[in-house]
């Protein structure tokens, strides 16, 4: 329903699939395979927890991102996302819908330059759906581009956005 949406932001994805260029399957791995002894505190349930993720998870600011959904529930820490549903629909997640009709309205995809998401391969379904897109890179941010450059992304957001 395009009419609903004056603008669109898309942070790090194209409309196509991503399954080729994620890591995705293997973080989920990771993540079901972390052991957390009950009774530890909290600082030391994520150090525990960071430890166990390194091997897979290279990069210390996606680990923390990740590590945001470690949460204690009655005394035991467990995944806030429901990693099961999560590995057995990866290949809808990593998919994406096939559309015939263009979003007519302004839109901006807005990437990460070292991350693989947004390329100039994706850029002719990008165009195909999204005439009026303008796809902008934030230099040196990975995927989670809020987080690796948060001044800038904010930047980016508000200069496309109209003024109040």
């Amino acid at each position: 329903q395009p009419d609903l949406v004056e603008r669109l932001i898309s942070v790090d994805i194209s409309p196509t699939s991503t399954a080729p260029v994620s890591e995705f399957s293997a973080y989920v791995s990771a993540m079901k395979s972390v052991k957390i002894p009950d009774g530890l505190s909290r600082s030391a349930a994520r150090q525990l927890a960071d430890d166990q993720l390194c091997p897979v998870v290279q990069l210390p600011q996606l680990r923390q991102f990740l590590l945001t959904n470690l949460v204690e529930v009655e005394g035991r820490y467990v995944w806030r996302v429901n990693l099961e549903a999560i590995s057995h629909h990866l290949a809808d997640i990593m998919g994406f819908p096939v559309f015939h009709k263009p979003f007519p309205g302004p839109a901006l995809f807005l990437g990460g330059s070292n991350s693989p998401y947004i390329s100039s391969k994706h850029y002719p379904e990008i165009q195909r759906l999204f005439p009026k897109a303008r796809v902008q890179y934030i230099e040196g941010a990975g995927h989670i581009v809020h987080q690796d450059k948060f001044e800038e992304f904010i930047t980016a957001v508000l200069n496309f956005l109209p003024p109040p």
